[in-house]
């Protein structure tokens, strides 16, 4: 054997089992980096403008108008007092802002698609593109924040819900229109297109601070972190059970801390994304980033999902202390295809707790088996503390391709008291196990008879 080759093996394996540790001075670094906005004194009470929390009224003009004021103020704090306050359009906010909403206070978006118009540059699974305008919606803003106990109910499960069965052309031509390269001035969809909105969408933005509220009803994915940076959400609660109700979508984000969120979302908890395809790996600059997911009480379909619109890269993701509160299909989830490209690298998970899943750990390269030549890099991938009572499918797949294989996955102490499936492990290597139970513990083998 080429004694080169032995020395380069034995040092990838110690560089591998150095990193099975949670890198919590790591973890630290990112918080403590992570700046909250500062707003200034000003503030104006949405009713002293003329609102009314009836649950009739237009409220539109008057958030328009507290908007305008803080600008003009160079920023603020809008106060929505306890009521039900319906908004026919969107709210476009401004640099060093807050929304607060009160306990009681609740804001009801209208679900007429022609409020949403005109089109805003936006992006829709992946894909850069001018659609509606998310209900809430920042563009290039820094300093801005949407904090109380209130609520916000986007109002999307009637006209929105039924885009769904109707989006597929134009899904197509944005996803066309990605490989293909078009201009993005000549990317116009809105009307007669059906490509739903989003609840919230942070675009290019800085210093974001989402806490406290309860987000409910959303038309498509609820919090859209979008190409923006320094992201704290904390103590959000969600009841948003509609087609595609993502809870938070980090997407080309960096430096995010989400923490103490009750999830209850008709899709994937925390999905992270990186852009789609052609224009994701175009934009392979810019990664999504230095993500911390910790103290979350999981429910919906996927509770953290890498992918699988990641072709400019996800990095550095790091879950601890969480739970699951009710059903989930899959605990963590990490899915991409060789249309995507990119790279899923540096992500570790410690002390999961799941009840009863699908399956538990899922890695797929090879996402609905599509496409081909643009084969992704999974690597260092690292679990550890993992209980799970029951997974209905399987306890952890691994799935790369023969000549691209999933690399470097650590597997410590991870206990799943039942399994329809244990292990499943395709086209993988550096895969190390410690402490790992599905099933029943077993003991000393029996003697003969």
């Amino acid at each position: 054997m080429n004694f080169k080759y032995v020395i380069f093996l034995f040092i990838t394996w110690i560089s591998v089992a150095q990193h099975t540790e949670f890198p919590s001075a790591k973890v630290d670094s990112i918080v403590n980096r992570i700046q909250l906005p500062v707003f200034p004194s000003y503030q104006i009470n949405v009713e002293k403008l003329g609102a009314k929390g009836d649950s009739i009224t237009n409220n539109k003009p008057f958030f328009d108008k507290a908007m305008a004021l803080c600008k003009k103020n160079n920023g603020g704090t809008i106060v929505v007092p306890k009521g039900i306050y319906k908004i026919n359009g969107p709210i476009h906010f401004v640099s060093n802002v807050n929304l607060k909403l009160e306990k009681g206070a609740k804001i009801k978006f209208s679900d007429r698609p022609e409020d949403y118009l005109p089109m805003v540059l936006t992006s829709w699974e992946g894909t850069m593109l001018y659609n509606y305008s998310p209900l809430i919606y920042a563009y290039d803003c820094s300093n801005i924040a949407i904090t109380g106990e209130g609520t916000l109910d986007g109002e999307g499960a009637k006209i929105w819900k039924s885009f769904k069965a109707k989006e597929g052309p134009g899904k197509n031509r944005s996803r066309d229109m990605n490989h293909n390269n078009v201009a993005l001035k000549d990317r116009k969809f809105g009307d007669d297109s059906f490509l739903r909105p989003q609840m919230i969408q942070f675009f290019n933005c800085r210093n974001i601070l989402v806490e406290n509220i309860r987000i409910e009803n959303s038309p498509f994915w609820c919090l859209h972190l979008l190409k923006s940076q320094s992201i704290t959400v904390r103590g959000v609660r969600y009841k948003s059970l509609n087609y595609n109700n993502d809870g938070i979508d980090p997407e080309y984000a960096k430096d995010v801390l989400i923490e103490n969120v009750t999830f209850d979302n008709g899709d994937d908890n925390v999905a992270i994304k990186a852009g789609r395809d052609h224009e994701g790996r175009a934009n392979s600059a810019t990664p999504s980033e230095n993500i911390v997911i910790r103290n979350c009480n999981f429910k919906g379909l996927h509770g953290v999902v890498i992918g699988s619109e990641m072709s400019a890269g996800v990095q550095n993701v790091f879950v601890e202390n969480c739970k699951t509160a009710g059903y989930l299909k899959r605990g963590i989830y990490l899915k991409t295809n060789a249309d995507r490209g990119g790279f899923i690298r540096n992500v570790f998970v410690r002390n999961l707790t799941m009840g009863e899943v699908e399956d538990c750990l899922y890695i797929t390269a090879n996402y609905h088996g599509e496409g081909s030549g643009f084969q992704s890099d999974l690597s260092n991938i690292f679990f550890s503390n993992i209980t799970c009572n029951k997974a209905t499918e399987s306890g952890i797949v691994i799935q790369g391709f023969p000549d691209k294989k999933v690399r470097n996955i650590s597997l410590n102490h991870i206990n799943i008291k039942w399994a329809k499936n244990a292990i499943s492990s395709e086209n993988a290597e550096n895969v190390l196990l410690n402490e790992v139970v599905i099933g029943e513990k077993a003991t000393v083998p029996t003697a003969a008879k």
